[in-house]
């Protein structure tokens, strides 16, 4: 994945409102060494928080900021939590955000061929072209002298945040995965109605066949959904999202974790653009199959984004292949209706039963972030900024709001959040992102993920299970019943099941952005974009040739040359956090 989800993708997860940083992802978990600490107090916040503060600056300053995600619920800062930070900091963000679904990858490249840049920059997977322009700034000392609760949250993890083996240089924070993630709910996978699977007495859905007879039957009892034809399947294809619906779910349901555009060998760590997977070519001919049967959106390669959104807002689509967050506005508009009914269960499906999904398999501390620019005239306070965002004060205000406003704290200490703001924030969760800002700055700074509590005893973030249940639907608490489960996460394969990645989230790791391999990615990377649908769309009886001569091309375009190049710095990467010789 490009972004996330992430990819892994994101997310969130968190990103409903979100998308301060997108995709991503979700599933981001601890390194080995500080798994067993997930869930432990961390109990030297207090102290941290009041060292970080006793000297505080807070007059007024602005600091430029552009974030490579777009965020809709953006409210310059006005909204409550927002007006809490500038109070507590003296800082406001003079923030900009891409518009579209690109990942702010056009917006980058300008700034890093201008060099006119702001002074605080979320580029996504696109920061090695800003350091390559010499355009951020090296946090390494600023860190050291002025972030003892940045120091904190990352632990002994501050080793993952030096930018390659050849430059050790600290240049972004990772921001958009929490440290020591503990998911409990999963917010991707194969999606089907509430509904449908009501009517259809709860049938069971492991595998892509499974999946495909749950929508072919519904479909063909009501074959319209509200007066408009009932869409079994549909993707969404527009830019780099093809990557979150169409293309990612094909190293999913065939036992790969995600490591973006590549498979990683995890005993030669050698890498290889995972299309070239036999089992991937497998799932690509289900689709095809699925095109060929009348039940993929005969739209899902020409429609846009807000094209897709509408068509899952409208209650008609019985199922999809993603992650919550890609889909989430849709949904809300469907919750926003009363029609709960509709929104949708997550499975994770495989090819057959012989692959085990991987969405929760750790990366551990590895995620796109926040870097300070040579713009900025003021790095110090930037920092000190980032800080105070990441001290206890600041993350329980960035997840849990305002207490006495979307919060209380009960007599046992045990913060609570009011059904009624519960409601809102599930039932209008847009709304409620822009009137309080909850959910809109975790990814601006280093935070502890779900699963962690802090001095008091309590959580960080407010995804763990009773509120996570208590933020369900009644259509969801029976649909998840029937299956025997609490929260979606139950029916997926545990973080246990796997050992963390030694290489992290590889999307993203820097790649040189000089010599050959920008241009034979981009050249892949357009043929992937082209080929998948045309041999999605092909004859069945063609499907053989057509995606044979998709990595034929994939070859000439020098593809076996380009994963040569990423096996190394795959190898250095790891040789680089885990001390091997490789």
């Amino acid at each position: 994945m490009k972004s996330k989800s992430i990819k892994t993708a994101f997310t969130l997860m968190l990103m409903s409102s979100m998308l301060i940083a997108g995709c991503g992802g979700n599933n981001n978990a601890d390194n080995s060494k500080n798994a067993a600490n997930t869930g432990n107090n961390a109990s030297t916040a207090t102290a941290t928080d009041s060292a970080a503060n006793t000297t505080a600056d807070t007059s007024p300053v602005t600091f430029s900021f552009f974030g490579a995600d777009a965020s809709p619920n953006w409210n310059k800062m006005q909204d409550e939590v927002g007006k809490v930070i500038t109070e507590k900091t003296g800082v406001t963000l003079n923030a900009e955000y891409d518009v579209g679904s690109g990942g702010g990858e056009q917006k980058i490249s300008l700034m890093a061929a201008s060099g006119d840049v702001p002074d605080l920059i979320f580029a996504k997977g696109n920061l090695s072209k800003l350091v390559d322009a010499g355009l951020v700034i090296d946090m390494t000392d600023l860190i050291d002298k002025y972030a003892p609760n940045l120091k904190k949250v990352y632990g002994d993890n501050m080793k993952r945040l030096k930018y390659s083996k050849d430059d050790q240089k600290i240049y972004s924070i990772p921001t958009n995965a929490g440290v020591d993630q503990q998911s409990f709910d999963a917010g991707g996978g194969f999606e089907i109605q509430q509904r449908v699977l009501k009517e259809l007495g709860y049938p069971q859905v492991k595998t892509v066949q499974d999946y495909e007879k749950v929508l072919k039957d519904y479909v063909a009892k009501h074959p319209e959904t509200d007066g408009q034809p009932t869409i079994p399947l549909t993707l969404n294809a527009d830019d780099w999202k093809i990557m979150i619906t169409v293309t990612n779910p094909a190293f999913l349901t065939t036992g790969a974790p995600d490591d973006g555009e590549y498979y990683v060998d995890p005993t030669t760590y050698a890498a290889q653009l995972h299309y070239k997977r036999p089992a991937e070519k497998e799932y690509f001919r289900w689709l095809n199959h699925m095109y060929s049967e009348g039940l993929l959106d005969k739209d899902t390669f020409v429609q846009k984004d807000d094209q897709y959104k509408a068509k899952v807002a409208s209650g008609r689509v019985l199922g999809l292949i993603s992650q919550e967050w890609e889909y989430q506005d849709g949904e809300n508009a469907l919750k926003a209706a009363g029609k709960d009914e509709y929104t949708y269960a997550h499975f994770p499906v495989t090819l057959t039963d012989e692959y085990k999904d991987h969405s929760f398999q750790s990366a551990g501390v590895d995620a796109s972030g926040i870097a300070i620019t040579t713009a900025c005239k003021d790095p110090v306070r930037a920092i000190k900024f980032l800080d105070w965002l990441a001290s206890d004060e600041g993350q329980v205000l960035m997840n849990w709001g305002i207490e006495g406003k979307q919060y209380t704290v009960n007599a046992d200490g045990k913060r609570v959040i009011p059904a009624d703001v519960q409601k809102k924030k599930t039932d209008d969760a847009n709304n409620f992102a822009k009137e309080t800002g909850i959910g809109l700055y975790t990814a601006l700074t280093a935070h502890y993920g779900d699963g962690v509590k802090d001095s008091t005893g309590n959580y960080y973030t407010t995804n763990f299970p009773e509120q996570i249940v208590a933020a369900y639907s009644d259509a969801e608490k029976e649909t998840l019943k029937a299956y025997k489960a609490t929260t979606w996460k139950d029916l997926f394969p545990k973080e246990s099941d796997f050992p963390v990645k030694e290489w992290g989230a590889l999307y993203n790791m820097p790649t040189p952005t000089d010599g050959d391999y920008q241009v034979t990615f981009k050249k892949t990377q357009d043929i992937i974009r082209k080929r998948i649908p045309e041999a999605i769309l092909s004859k069945p009886a063609d499907f053989d040739k057509v995606y044979d001569a998709f990595i034929a091309e994939l070859n000439k375009a020098g593809a076996e040359k380009m994963e040569a190049e990423y096996t190394d710095l795959v190898k250095a990467r790891v040789s680089l956090w885990t001390g091997k010789d490789l």
